[in-house]
């Protein structure tokens, strides 16, 4: 997913299109969890960046991504770019 968020609407107040992201961010993390592994993967990870506009952003871990966005509403910003991309993650060693 690679996304600019705009947050501006006629009808909506802002704090619910805040809300509407997060759901969208959480749907699109639980569909890409739901995907067949590849057969030397122990768990699917992410690769995420967020900032407020594409040219500056700064490279943030999956669970900070609803903080940042609470924040980015703080700041009163009207729109965000958030991007997620799936990766697998290695299996551990059944030795260890």
């Amino acid at each position: 997913m690679k996304k600019t968020f705009e947050l501006n609407h006629p009808k909506i107040k802002i704090a619910r299109m805040f809300e509407a992201a997060k759901h969208e961010v959480k749907k699109y993390l639980k569909r890409e969890r739901n995907k067949k592994l590849p057969e030397d993967a122990g768990y699917w990870d992410f690769d995420c960046k967020f900032g407020a506009e594409q040219s500056d952003v700064e490279v943030i871990h999956v669970t900070e991504i609803n903080k940042k966005i609470d924040e980015a509403e703080r700041q009163g910003l009207t729109s965000f770019y958030l991007e997620i991309l799936a990766k697998p993650g290695a299996k551990k060693r059944e030795s260890e």
